[in-house]
C-alpha cells in the first residue's frame, strides 16, 4: 500500500463562530498568534516508521488565508525530517482551475477549505491527482506514540474478507487525556435524554473485547484510513454540520460497503479546551436532525441499501430513530439550567423547531445529487500530471518564502548585533556582504513526492483477526 497522510488545520480569529453557515463553526481553531498543536502531531509522526508525504490543509478567515498558510509553512519548515505539502488557498485555486479546464461541474461548496466534508473531500482529491492508493486522515491535535502506526493503518486495506467483501475503509480509536478509550460522558440528571457517551462506551467495550477486526458502528476522523477503491467513488457529506466521520461510514453503508474497527490502531487525541460546549451541543442539533432526515430520504432511492437504527445498537442507532427532535430539545434545556454555559445552550434548545430542522429539509438531498457527479470527478482528475506538478510547485515557492523571510529576519538580527559591537555609536551601517542579505532565499528544489510501500497483510493471517 502507498498511503498519503492527510491532516486539516485550521486557523481563525478566536471571535469566529462560523456566521451563517452552519458547517464553517469549528471546534478547535487555533487563533493566528497562537502556537496551536500542529507542531506537536508532527514531531510525534519524525518517529513512524513507513511515512512518506504529509499533506496538510490549511483552512482560514478569509482576511487571512495567505497569513495562515504561511504560519503552518513555517511549522511544517521545523520539521525538515518530515516530507509535506501545505495546501492552502492558492493551491485550492489550482485545483478549481483544473477542474474547469477538464470541464468538471464547479464544485466549491462540495470540495474546498470551509467545512469538514468539503476539507476531508479536498483531501481525498489531493490523494487522487498525486496517486496514492490510500488516504490516511489524522487531526492536528493528536499525537502518535506507535512507530508502527502505518503499519497498523494499512492493516487489512484493500484486503477481502472470508466472505470476498473488500475492506475499503477502517477506523482505529483514541486515548484521552487520562490514556482511556472511554468517553467522560458524566450519567448526570441533564442527560436523561441523551445517552450518547454511555451508548458509545457500550459499543466500544465490545468491539476491544473483540477479534482485531470488525464491522465498525464508530468512526474516528482523526485515525481513518481510506482504500482509492472507497475514495474514488465516495464522497464525504460537506452539507453536515460535524460528524462527518460517522457519516461517511453511514454512506458506505448506503452504497454497499462497510468501515471496519482495528482495536489495535491506536494513537492520543488532547484536543484544547472548547470554548463553548453549548456552541458544539448546537452543531451536534444540525448533525443529527441533518443525519436522520438524510437517512430518511435515502430509503426513496432504490439504488441504495437502506440503513435502519436497529442495524446500529447501541451506538449510534438510538440517535437515529423517531423522536429524536424532542429529546434534543428537552437535552438542551435541562443543560442549560445544569451545564456553565447556560445561555448557549438556551440558544441552541430554539434551534431544533426552527433553523437546524428547516436546514436538514432543505439539504437532505443534495448529498446524493453531488454523488452522481464525485466519481467521473475523481475519474479525470486521477494521478493528473499537470496538477500535482503545479501544486508542488506552489508549495514549494511558499517554503522558499518562508525561509527566506526567517533567513532575512536572522540576518538582520545578527548584522545588528555585530554593528553594535563594532561600530561606534552612530557610525553608518556598512552594506552586508553579497549573498547574505535580507530577501535573498537559498534556492530549495522541489523534492520527489515520497511513495512508501507498506504491506497491507498476509490475506489468511487478517481472516483470523476478522469477527464473523
Amino acid at each position: 500500500m502507498n498511503p498519503v497522510v492527510i491532516i486539516p488545520t485550521f486557523i481563525y480569529p478566536r471571535r469566529h463562530r462560523g456566521g451563517s453557515d452552519v458547517v464553517t463553526a469549528y471546534d478547535h481553531p487555533t487563533a493566528p498568534n497562537q502556537p496551536g498543536e500542529l507542531g506537536r502531531c508532527l514531531e510525534s509522526l519524525a518517529k513512524v516508521e513507513g511515512l512518506g508525504l504529509v499533506v496538510i490543509l490549511v483552512s482560514a478567515d478569509m482576511s487571512i488565508e495567505a497569513q495562515a498558510a504561511e504560519k503552518v509553512q513555517a511549522v511544517a519548515n521545523a520539521h525538515p525530517e518530515i516530507t509535506t505539502l501545505v495546501i492552502g488557498a492558492p493551491e485550492l485555486a489550482l485545483i478549481e482551475q483544473r477542474m474547469a479546464q477538464l470541464n468538471i461541474e464547479r464544485l466549491n461548496k462540495e470540495i474546498g477549505l470551509a467545512g469538514y466534508g468539503a476539507i476531508r473531500n479536498l483531501g481525498l482529491v489531493i490523494a487522487n491527482v498525486l496517486g496514492f492508493d490510500a488516504a490516511v486522515f489524522l487531526d492536528d491535535d493528536e499525537v502518535v506514540d506507535d512507530p508502527q502506526f502505518l503499519q497498523k493503518a494499512m492493516y487489512g486495506l484493500g484486503k477481502l474478507t472470508r466472505q470476498g467483501v473488500p475492506i475499503v475503509a477502517k477506523t482505529g480509536y483514541y486515548l484521552n487525556d487520562e490514556g482511556s478509550y472511554l468517553s467522560k460522558w458524566e450519567d448526570k440528571w441533564y442527560n436523561r435524554f441523551w445517552q450518547q457517551g454511555r451508548a458509545f462506551n457500550e459499543w466500544i467495550s465490545k468491539a476491544m473485547r473483540g477479534p482485531r477486526l470488525s464491522r465498525s458502528n464508530h468512526v474516528c476522523g482523526g485515525c481513518l484510513a481510506i482504500h482509492k477503491e472507497a475514495f474514488r467513488r465516495l464522497a464525504f457529506d460537506p452539507w453536515i454540520a460535524r460528524g462527518e466521520d460517522l457519516d461517511y461510514m453511514l454512506n458506505l453503508r448506503m452504497y454497499g460497503s462497510d468501515i471496519w474497527f482495528d482495536n489495535q490502531w491506536v494513537l492520543r487525541h488532547l484536543p484544547p479546551a472548547s470554548p463553548s460546549e453549548g456552541l458544539r451541543f448546537r452543531q451536534d442539533i444540525f448533525r443529527w436532525l441533518y443525519e436522520y432526515r438524510k437517512l430518511e430520504y435515502s430509503r426513496a432511492l432504490i439504488d441504495l441499501q437502506q440503513v435502519k437504527p436497529a442495524s446500529l445498537e447501541p451506538y449510534p442507532g438510538p440517535f437515529l430513530e423517531p423522536g429524536l427532535r424532542s429529546r434534543i430539545r428537552l437535552t438542551a434545556w435541562l443543560r442549560s439550567f445544569g451545564r456553565p454555559d447556560k445561555r448557549a445552550y438556551r440558544q441552541a434548545a430554539k434551534v431544533v423547531a426552527g433553523a437546524a430542522s428547516a436546514y436538514a429539509e432543505a439539504n437532505c438531498a443534495k448529498y446524493f445529487e453531488f454523488q452522481y457527479v464525485w466519481p467521473e470527478a475523481m475519474k479525470r482528475l486521477e494521478s493528473d500530471q499537470l496538477l500535482s506538478s503545479a501544486l508542488v510547485r506552489s508549495s514549494m515557492l511558499r517554503v522558499q518564502d518562508v525561509e527566506a523571510e526567517m533567513a532575512g529576519a536572522a540576518d538582520a538580527a545578527a548584522a545588528g548585533a555585530e554593528a553594535g559591537a563594532a561600530m561606534p555609536a552612530g557610525a553608518p551601517g556598512a552594506a552586508p556582504a553579497p549573498g547574505t542579505g535580507a530577501g535573498v532565499a537559498p534556492v530549495i528544489p522541489a523534492p520527489a513526492v515520497p511513495r512508501p510501500s507498506i504491506d497491507a497483510g498476509a490475506t489468511t493471517q487478517i481472516r483470523l483477526d476478522l469477527a464473523d
